[in-house]
């Protein structure tokens, strides 16, 4: 698949098969992600993998935010959040350190928004399934402890990872035309 073309049809894969994508497959998507640009060549970025026994560790995680957040929260509620990273096999969870100063932070973020871009593509590209998450839960301080980065970190994101599901439909969501969206500025039309 070519550059454009999995630009253009890449979309969020939200229901995977339950079998984990091989070691190989993730390290070649953090590769692809770490080549996104960044000013001064800070490389941001910070990775967490989780697979196996580690997403019931997140539900966990996921559960005492609740609780810590809504001390009232049902124990349906808790289970509801403990199940929700056993929707992939891989979660990487994407977070971005700070700069020295507010302009180095902003760039560190987009930076970072761009190597998840480069993730997204590169899994689309070798037809695994992902999909970019947040949620209330993922700004929370104890979500950035359990992941072991500084409490100051920007949490950018969980890519839930998988072989799509053969009943997972592509969810190509419409975009609204360039003519709404850009404005050409010393542009001369030809002809």
């Amino acid at each position: 698949m070519d550059v454009l073309e999995a630009i253009m049809t890449r979309h969020m894969v939200g229901k995977v098969r339950p079998e984990r994508p091989k070691r190989e497959e993730i390290e070649t998507l953090l590769r692809a992600a770490v080549r996104a640009p960044n000013h001064r060549l800070t490389e941001p970025w910070r990775f967490v993998v989780i697979a196996g026994p580690a997403l019931d560790e997140l539900g966990e995680v996921f559960a005492q935010i609740l609780r810590a957040v809504k001390p009232d929260a049902t124990e349906e509620e808790l289970n509801r959040e403990r199940a929700k990273p056993r929707r992939a096999p891989v979660i990487i969870a994407v977070t971005c350190l700070k700069g020295r100063d507010p302009i180095e932070t902003h760039e560190n973020i987009v930076a970072t928004a761009a190597a998840i871009q480069n993730l997204l593509l590169a899994a689309h590209g070798m037809g695994l399934g992902a999909y970019w998450r947040t949620g209330d839960t993922a700004y929370h301080p104890l979500l950035l402890e359990w992941l072991g980065v500084p409490t100051d970190a920007h949490f950018m994101g969980f890519i839930y990872l998988g072989y799509p599901a053969p009943d997972a439909p592509p969810r190509q969501t419409p975009r609204r035309p360039i003519e709404e969206v850009a404005q050409w500025r010393g542009w001369e039309e030809e002809g």
